[in-house]
């Protein structure tokens, strides 16, 4: 699981949970055991989430069952009603989230399939490499992958 801010970097990750977990699994795991380290939204604002977490105080989930991706939205017909014009919205506003991971896997291309190292290795690693990600978006404004993803608003 990881927090994005609008800047493509990543302010928090939680790594090391099997990829079949449920998000919500995960999401209760990082507020029990890092709450005190967890970005909570602050008062009256809140955080996009994707349709696999519920909405609750300061998360913000789409409507279920309605137009949600942008791609559906350039290949067919503009939202309609306010339920698909949310899902638009949001899902304009949580693409940060697509492009950042879209930049992480270009640069370290080992995450389409990490080597199987030991879970608390692998976790280390991703958790390097997203630091990495941090620095290199902090340092050098210049690069060509963070350039890249932010022309290209559909970027995966």
């Amino acid at each position: 699981m990881a927090v994005c801010d609008f800047d493509m970097r990543f302010t928090f990750v939680l790594a090391g949970w099997p990829g079949s977990v449920h998000d919500m699994r995960v999401f209760n795991d990082a507020m029990t055991k890092y709450g005190d380290k967890f970005p909570h939204p602050p008062q009256d604002k809140y955080y996009l989430v994707d349709s696999g977490y519920p909405n609750q105080l300061g998360y913000l989930a789409p409507y279920k069952g309605t137009k949600y991706h942008l791609q559906e939205f350039r290949l067919g017909t503009m939202a309609r009603g306010m339920k698909e014009t949310f899902n638009y919205a949001h899902s304009s506003l949580r693409n940060v989230v697509e492009r950042s991971f879209g930049v992480f896997k270009q640069k370290w291309r080992m995450m389409y399939g990490i080597p199987s190292f030991p879970l608390p290795k692998q976790t280390k690693i991703i958790v390097a490499c997203m630091a990495l990600h941090n620095f290199i978006r902090e340092h050098h404004y210049d690069d060509e992958d963070f350039h890249q993803a932010e022309l290209d608003e559909y970027i995966q």
